[in-house]
């Protein structure tokens, strides 16, 4: 049972998020009450019922505009679900992992492409589509297309070179050609270190990337290295909620685990998951995943 407290004095002025509409309902008696689309709650408590141990109460507060947690994390998104139109809504379904919405769109999106940044554009997100699906060689073909345009239309220092070296590097790691993986990696960090600010987001996927290579290969020591410069850059650019910071915190973990420090694995396992469970969908594989690594650490702890 959902119980939803509001307080208008934290309501912006500017939305409208529910609306009584008893008056109007086929059967009054019922009380509605319409929330818009965009609504948010906090989650305050969860509490099961003493007279009904299935029966679980869920203390639910709304929030506004004002709340500095939430206004700081959906601004990130915002920035980084970037493009227009349907291209932005690709992104987004990216992003929640629907998949196959996704490339059904980009399909229909490539048929109707009119410039060769465009094509190039929409093989890189057919490529990251393929990759989600565990389609290795799909992804792989759909960005050495993005990259063959790429490389005849761009500067060799422009960023979304960077992008696609860095893109056809992920889909050589997921192939198990480490060695043609980090090559093209490093040719990716190579342009944002000269680009980027030394603390910007961008420049620390980079270095979690190169981590994920060297942890692949067995180099423990040097995916620490990258994957703790990844981390520091992440705390200092990513909201404490982001989706990112627990990746990066996973990561650390699983060296750890590796390595035989389980204390320390645990500890960032489980920053990790805290993360997962107010930032993405209930039912996102990454929480699973996180959960089960969790479970592997405990075994041997």
């Amino acid at each position: 049972m959902f119980i939803m407290t509001i307080d208008s004095s934290k309501i912006s002025s500017s939305i409208t998020p529910f609306a009584m509409i008893d008056k109007h309902s086929a059967l009054p008696q019922e009380q509605e009450i319409l929330f818009t689309v965009h609504t948010v709650f906090r989650i305050v408590e969860i509490t099961q019922t003493p007279k009904n141990s299935r029966l679980w109460e869920v203390q639910l507060t709304i929030t506004g505009d004002e709340d500095p947690q939430l206004a700081g994390l959906t601004n990130l998104i915002k920035e980084e679900i970037d493009g227009r139109g349907w291209y932005r809504m690709g992104q987004l379904m990216l992003q929640v992992g629907h998949f196959n919405q996704a490339e059904e769109l980009y399909n229909e999106l490539l048929v109707n492409a009119s410039t060769d940044s465009d094509r190039a554009n929409i093989y890189n997100l057919l490529g990251w589509v393929k990759r989600d699906q565990g389609q290795y060689k799909e992804a792989v073909s759909f960005l050495e297309k993005a990259l063959k345009i790429d490389e005849e239309t761009l500067s060799e220092n422009d960023l979304s070179l960077a992008t696609s070296y860095n893109n056809i590097a992920m889909g050589y790691d997921d192939m198990g050609d480490y060695s043609k993986a980090l090559e093209y990696y490093e040719k990716a960090n190579k342009i944002l270190e000269i680009s980027l600010p030394p603390t910007h987001p961008h420049l620390a996927i980079s270095y979690d990337n190169i981590g994920g290579v060297y942890n692949n290969m067995g180099e423990y020591p040097k995916a620490l290295e990258y994957y703790q410069k990844a981390n520091k850059i992440f705390q200092i650019s990513l909201p404490p909620t982001h989706p990112d910071l627990a990746i990066s915190y996973w990561s650390i973990g699983d060296i750890y685990n590796k390595t035989g420090e389980y204390s320390k694995a645990l500890s960032l396992l489980e920053k990790a998951l805290g993360i997962f469970r107010k930032s993405l969908p209930s039912t996102h594989p990454d929480i699973k995943s996180v959960m089960n690594s969790i479970e592997e650490v405990k075994e041997k702890l």
